[in-house]
């Protein structure tokens, strides 16, 4: 099963995310505090900006305007990685 890097821009913490498990998942079992409230992809606390790398969703339309899409936020309660990725401030 293939793990990717996820590295948090604003802190510089890393930690390693499956790519079956969404990143919100993969930063509490390693320890990295990340806001989140309903985890599934509508509340937007857990809002981020993808400055590199590729995801992917669980579900088929997260609470995003096709604007933010387009702008790089992700919601990472909802995300799979698909290679290494960097998250940023939204």
């Amino acid at each position: 099963m293939p793990t990717y890097r996820i590295t948090m821009e604003r802190s510089g913490a890393t930690f390693d995310a499956r790519d079956d498990e969404p990143v919100l998942l993969a930063a509490e079992r390693a320890g990295i505090p990340m806001p989140s409230s309903c985890r599934n992809g509508s509340c937007r606390t857990c809002m981020h900006r993808l400055r590199a790398g590729a995801i992917e969703y669980t579900i088929e339309w997260p609470g995003l305007t096709r604007e933010e899409k387009a702008e790089g936020l992700v919601l990472p309660c909802v995300a799979l990685p698909r290679s290494d990725i960097v998250l940023g401030p939204a």
